[in-house]
């Protein structure tokens, strides 16, 4: 008897639910990890399907008369500006917070289509091994970055123009946040057999190149240097393009940038960013502006210099960022603020913040909230803000 006693204790343990073990704290939260890929997987592999179906769509696939670039160019339109009542025919005018629905928006679908594709074959590679999710995206790839007929310039000089005002705008710039999926699927698919070398080389020298562009054209510079969402939308977006090139150097003066001038320079000493707070959506920027610092954490973190960890003399950290934002989200109810003007009703969804923040701080209760919130939103301006839609790729 005395030999079934440690089982049978064991057993009761077992049945009551309570397993001791898993009390010690997860360093890292990779049950979280577990948890959402069991979560995620039937809709990865819906997603896939549907992917593997699509064939690819580039740029040069429409154009408006209204871009002062060429057939290669992305262009798009200033949102949140209209034509003026007084002057019709004139130079647009600023409404901020509302977007005209006017604009002309076929290059950005596109390109959020292909972060689609690419971020859905990218999941199902990573869950199933299967090559046939590689070889259905290196089509894609060789579209956009590779043929001579279909590729789009590694620029963003037509972006966000305005009618009468700009041809371009260094704003336009946050539009490729879309791309960033596109380059984490190629770095998570670049050792398959079915990822040929040429393919892999052609797209890592568009992004190179795109890199470079970012950081010495006027409108890189000028967007790297804004002061709110924009300038951390510029390093999220450069951070994730230099990881699959290897750009070593690069992706080190970017952990010092964060460290410098985009934690201390936009968050307050309560873990909120005022410059977010003060626009017209206070809500659904501040949620952006936090999943995109979250994702410069999560890119950029080494065993060397681990962002997540890291502190400002006067008490600023990612981790208060979540802390400030959390409630809000779990209770849309005790925000403090004047409701959106726009697509208030729509947020949250399924905030990549939740999930990486709880993996790395082993919050069980932001990954609660993250899972029961919406994973497949489709409202355009919602996943116009939500670049992360593909987290297990992430991670």
């Amino acid at each position: 008897m005395k030999k079934l006693i440690p089982y049978t204790f064991i057993a009761l343990l077992f049945f009551s639910g309570r397993v001791y073990a898993s009390q010690k704290p997860d360093p890292k939260g990779t049950g979280f990890e577990k948890k959402a890929a069991a979560l995620l997987k039937k809709q990865i592999l819906a997603e896939a399907a549907w992917a593997m179906q699509q064939k690819p769509i580039t740029v040069t696939a429409s154009s408006s008369a209204r871009s002062a670039g060429g057939k290669h160019d992305f262009f798009s339109e200033a949102d949140y500006f209209w034509p003026d009542p007084q002057n019709p025919n004139g130079p647009y005018i600023n409404r901020d917070g509302l977007t005209n629905p006017d604009n002309f928006l076929d290059h950005r679908k596109a390109m959020v289509r292909f972060s689609k594709i690419i971020g859905a074959l990218a999941s199902a590679y990573k869950i199933t091994g299967d090559e046939k999710y590689v070889q259905a995206a290196v089509k894609h790839f060789q579209a956009w970055f590779i043929n001579a007929e279909t590729l789009m310039n590694p620029n963003l000089l037509f972006a966000q123009a305005v009618k009468g005002r700009f041809t371009g705008r260094n704003y336009g710039i946050i539009d490729t946040i879309h791309l960033m999926e596109v380059a984490q699927g190629a770095y998570v698919m670049q050792k398959a057999k079915a990822f040929d070398p040429n393919t892999a080389r052609g797209v890592k020298k568009w992004f190179a190149d795109y890199t470079l562009w970012l950081n010495t054209s006027k409108p890189g510079i000028q967007e790297k240097t804004v002061k709110n969402n924009h300038a951390t939308c510029w390093a999220m977006q450069v951070a994730s393009f230099a990881k699959l090139c290897g750009d070593e150097n690069m992706l080190d003066s970017l952990r010092n940038r964060y460290k410098t001038i985009l934690l201390p320079g936009q968050m307050e000493t309560d873990g909120s960013f005022p410059l977010e707070m003060a626009r017209t959506k206070p809500y659904g920027y501040s949620i952006f502006n936090l999943d995109a610092m979250t994702m410069l954490c999560q890119i950029l973190s080494s065993p060397k210099d681990n962002l997540w960890n890291f502190e400002t003399a006067d008490g600023k950290s990612i981790k208060k960022g979540i802390n400030y934002l959390y409630p809000f989200i779990a209770d849309k109810g005790k925000w403090t603020l004047k409701p959106d003007v726009m697509y208030w009703n729509n947020w949250p969804v399924a905030q990549p913040f939740l999930l990486f923040g709880a993996v790395e701080f082993n919050q069980f209760s932001w990954y609660q909230t993250w899972a029961k919130l919406d994973h497949q939103p489709q409202v355009e301006e919602v996943i116009r803000n939500l670049p992360i839609r593909n987290p297990l790729i992430w991670l």
